[in-house]
């Protein structure tokens, strides 16, 4: 006969009584009870047989069909997740494609893509790629693939989703603003062999700065960046802005090499601190740096990461960089990878945390939080108890940990723009107003240089005329604020740029024209004053 215990098949919640007895004070008086003692610890080998029990279970009696493989692998992720965010497990096959993607062997749409508040964003976009030109943004949360859902997806896998054949398209559903009221718009994207990006773009401000944007710690970024600096000192470069906004980090041997070109010889650039010895090092620069004296401004932003955090944490730790922008990423994590047998897959470990000169680990907090709570916190202040500890540079100047870099001097962060423009982006009308436009221009440098001047041109014959047309086709209001509207001006500029003057008219515009760029000269006259920790207002 089949019983069914209530315990055992319930439908709603236990609901626990507890039973009091009652007794006469002329009772006689209860026996004193021994304390139970502590339960004993499972021991490694008890806890493995309460997972094999479990999985057992679900094999027999769970209302599906489900296999050991997706059961063990599920298992493994949330292990993983359990650990830290950024620990994860990856196939043979996922890893060896991923790594053909990195090496740029694999077509792609040019975007990386990072896990946000359990939602696959896109951290930063190649310039020049496909992704790139139909307008898709860092920030943007990526929503579908060929009309699947990615929900739940873990970035590596939402990343090769978009790779694949040279020349198949695909189609990116993205979401863009307010979680609960986002725009979301489709594009479709050409894949195509991306080779690996430049590390830097480099170009003249004005007649004494030179401005440097680091994209990322791949192998030659330092050769890449001393390169760059060197020909804009041939060109009259006195000073250098640094640009890591948007850079995701890389390689931790390349942040040290990076840094080692801006700071004298034995300084400490950062620490690794792990559970087994040959985690931790104390990374200190082996030469005077070429550029050790050159004064510099950085500019960061909540999608600087990882090795580009660490680089701007060490500058501002020496006082060799004055920090502008917005609150860094908050990651300084260090992962390796390990084969594991006989499968040939390979889990990513977190086997290092990573200190600035000072003392400071700027990782965002992640025990305690679930896996999604903790990407909402990117790019903002970590829990009030880990910022009340203070740090100070080696002129005095008071710094903080507890989730991210926080600039010497915040700059409001630029706003995002509409959904449509995307839409605007890849139907091609937005290049169709900016190419007829540069038909028009002359390709004489004098008429450059006027042109990245001149930004009534810009609204008078690129904005109005793309507003409308976006109004007229896309049956949107298009009302934007002032902010927006120099925005799309400047991508309409620039676009026209490079179409009349390649192959650099575009970084031309776009560099001359940045409220950052621009922002960051007025701190150069007083730079020494803010390093010291005591400017004068």
């Amino acid at each position: 006969m089949r019983v069914f215990r209530a315990v055992a098949r319930s439908l709603t919640p236990r609901v626990f009584v507890a039973v009091v007895l009652l007794v006469s004070p002329s009772a006689a008086p209860a026996r004193q009870q021994p304390v139970p003692a502590p339960p004993r610890a499972a021991t490694p080998y008890e806890e493995l047989q309460t997972f094999s029990a479990v999985l057992s279970q679900i094999r027999v009696n769970y209302v599906d069909s489900v296999t050991y493989h997706e059961m063990v692998h599920a298992a493994i992720d949330g292990m993983l997740h359990a650990l830290d965010p950024h620990s994860q497990y990856m196939s043979r096959a996922d890893w060896e494609r991923q790594s053909a993607f990195l090496r740029g062997d694999l077509p792609g749409v040019g975007v990386q893509v990072e896990d946000e508040e359990g939602v696959a964003t896109v951290l930063a976009v190649g310039p020049g790629t496909p992704a790139a030109k139909a307008g898709v943004q860092p920030g943007d949360r990526i929503a579908a693939i060929n009309d699947t859902s990615v929900a739940g997806l873990k970035p590596a896998d939402v990343a090769l989703r978009l790779a694949g054949p040279k020349g198949t398209t695909v189609r990116v559903r993205i979401e863009r603003g307010p979680r609960l009221e986002p725009d979301t718009v489709s594009v479709t994207l050409k894949r195509d062999l991306l080779p690996l990006p430049p590390m830097t773009v480099s170009r003249m401000v004005d007649d004494v700065t030179g401005f440097v944007r680091l994209i990322w710690f791949g192998p030659k970024a330092a050769d890449e960046l001393e390169g760059a600096i060197r020909r804009l000192q041939r060109q009259g470069a006195r000073r250098i802005v640094l640009d890591l906004r948007d850079n995701p980090g890389g390689l931790v041997d390349v942040a040290v090499d990076v840094a080692s070109e801006f700071l004298p010889r034995g300084a400490l650039v950062f620490r690794t601190v792990g559970r087994k010895k040959d985690a931790s090092h104390e990374y200190v620069t082996e030469g005077d740096g070429h550029f050790r004296d050159v004064p510099i401004i950085v500019l960061i932003n909540g999608h600087s990461a990882s090795a580009a955090e660490a680089l701007a944490g060490s500058l501002q730790d020496h006082d060799r960089a004055l920090i502008l922008g917005q609150r860094s990423f908050g990651k300084a994590l260090e992962q390796t990878g390990f084969l594991l047998l006989p499968s040939e897959d390979v889990v990513e470990l977190t086997i290092a945390r990573v200190f600035t000169p000072s003392g400071r680990l700027i990782q965002r907090r992640y025990r305690g939080l679930g896996f999604a709570q903790y990407w909402s916190f990117a790019g903002q202040p970590g829990a009030a108890e880990d910022t009340l500890a203070t740090f100070k540079t080696d002129h005095g100047r008071e710094v903080r940990g507890g989730g991210g870099i926080v600039p010497d001097v915040s700059l409001p962060a630029p706003r995002d723009l509409p959904a449509w423009w995307s839409t605007a982006a890849d139907s091609g009308f937005a290049n169709a107003v900016a190419d007829s436009v540069a038909q028009t221009l002359s390709a004489v440098a004098g008429a450059r240089e006027r042109w990245v001047a001149d930004r009534q041109q810009w609204r008078e014959r690129l904005l109005a005329p793309f507003l409308e047309r976006v109004r007229d086709r896309l049956h949107v209001r298009a009302q934007l604020d002032s902010s927006v509207a120099e925005r799309l001006a400047l991508l309409l500029a620039a676009r026209a740029a490079a179409v009349r003057w390649p192959p650099d008219g575009e970084d031309e515009v776009l560099i001359r024209s940045d409220a950052e760029i621009r922002a960051s000269l007025g701190y150069f006259p007083r730079l020494a004053e803010y390093l010291s920790g005591s400017p004068r207002r």
